[in-house]
């Protein structure tokens, strides 16, 4: 079984950096791939690249997403669902929210371009692929999974606590979960917690 890590936009691999190193400690090898070295142009290209990366593996694959990681483990796990053992989605949402989409862009145009850079993406790329996820279609086909499914929110993650618990009801075989001392980006500000949680999922379904 291959174990990945697929981190949110706004983040690089390195974002998974503690939450690695505790699931090594505990025996849990883990692939943490930077997905904008896969594909940068649009979400749609992206997943492309990201599900082409996926079918290259020879083993049956632990899907574990954060946010935008989560909606690319989601659409791969529909489309493939031999390939997969299963998911966690951390933080992921239950549809795209457009009218946040245009007010963040509007933000991200007056925010300095060496914001992007950390990111791996030009302040151009960032905005445009924002824009290509206006209509990316999360819900069809979340009845249709039945692989062994974890959601996880952060306890002070507002924006997507309600999409974990409409997740929870529409995904067959899932359960939900709350982080502590968290909001969004739960590896980075509660590793322990979610590596703990991750860990025994993983050993419940190998």
């Amino acid at each position: 079984m291959k174990n990945i890590l697929i981190h949110g936009l706004g983040q690089t691999s390195r974002s998974w950096n503690k939450t690695k190193e505790i699931l090594n400690q505990n025996g849990m090898i883990v692939e943490t791939p930077d997905i904008f070295n896969l594909n940068k142009q649009s979400y749609q290209n992206l997943y492309q690249e990201f599900a082409y990366y996926c079918n290259s593996q020879n083993e049956k694959l632990n899907l574990c997403g954060l946010s935008l990681g989560g909606v690319l483990a989601l659409s791969f796990a529909k489309q493939y669902p031999e390939k997969v053992n299963s998911i966690i989605l951390i933080g992921t949402p239950y549809k795209v929210p457009k009218i946040l989409l245009k007010i963040q862009g509007l933000i991200f145009h007056f925010m300095p371009k060496s914001t992007f850079q950390k990111i791996g993406l030009t302040k151009k790329e960032f905005i445009s692929f924002m824009n290509s996820m206006e209509n990316v279609d999360i819900v069809t086909g979340l009845d249709k999974i039945e692989i062994p499914t974890l959601i996880l929110c952060g306890i002070k993650d507002k924006v997507n606590m309600k999409s974990s618990k409409l997740l929870n009801q529409n995904i067959k075989n899932s359960k939900l979960k709350i982080i502590e001392n968290s909001s969004h980006e739960v590896n980075i500000e509660n590793p322990e917690e979610l590596a703990s949680n991750i860990c025994n999922f993983w050993k419940q379904n190998l």
